[in-house]
């Protein structure tokens, strides 16, 4: 993915995130809930788009650093969380520009299934962490390509795409499915532990009209895994 890909629509992306059901009552609540306790921790947003989990964060008491690969997305983030809030642009396929365990937390949300190669990145998500801080990160499930794509191999590294709308505009993104044990292959070849794998409810105040019908009864689905990860 192009680290600009999301300028065209970043407005439109930013306000479908605020209050739809998989961002809003669904992926950034989960999140938070893996987070807990996060006052006084330095904690680093990897892929903040617009910045709402930052602001959540902050809102916590985390001591929040964040940035983006998109210029746009990184400025919507600045009139979101103001002037005095460290944010930069930066590519998590490019080395980071942050000294060697500088966070107790890396908050990673649905970044790295666009990313086909994830030993470099985990590899810098690992280094500016401090021995025994926490990596917390959301991919999209597995299962999700299967669904898509019955006939494909599930076990073999695969791009595709799906068509999404933010606020009405249609847009293609583009991910790389990895089975689940590829995905903890990779996590624990970077030096890390696994401490959760979660597959989450939704927010218990998920407003009913944003449920499409065969949803309305249940209380979970899936659509994104969750992880928490330990350096050591």
């Amino acid at each position: 993915m192009k680290a600009d890909h999301y300028d065209s629509f970043a407005e439109r992306y930013s306000a479908a995130n605020e209050s739809n059901l998989m961002n809003g009552y669904y992926e950034r609540p989960a999140m938070l809930t893996l987070a807990g306790n996060v006052t006084g921790r330095r904690v680093l947003d990897a892929g903040c788009g617009s910045g709402p989990l930052s602001a959540a964060l902050r809102e916590r008491g985390a001591v929040v650093t964040a940035f983006d690969s998109s210029p746009a997305m990184v400025k919507l983030a600045e009139r979101r969380l103001g002037e005095d809030a460290t944010l930069l642009v930066a590519d998590l396929s490019e080395p980071l520009p942050f000294d060697d365990g500088a966070f107790d937390d890396v908050i990673v949300s649905l970044v790295l299934h666009y990313l086909k190669d994830w030993t470099g990145p985990l590899a810098e998500l690992r280094r500016v962490l401090r021995p025994g801080g926490r990596l917390l990160l959301s991919v999209k499930h597995p299962i999700a390509y299967e669904v898509v794509h019955p006939d494909g191999d599930y076990f073999a590294l695969a791009r595709w795409s799906e068509a999404c709308t933010f606020d009405g505009h249609r847009v293609e993104l583009t991910y790389w499915h990895r089975p689940l044990h590829a995905m903890t292959d990779a996590f624990t070849d970077a030096g890390f532990r696994i401490s959760v794998i979660s597959e989450p409810p939704m927010s218990p105040d998920t407003p009913r009209e944003l449920l499409p019908p065969h949803l309305v009864d249940r209380t979970a689905f899936l659509s994104f895994i969750f992880f928490v990860l330990e350096a050591h």
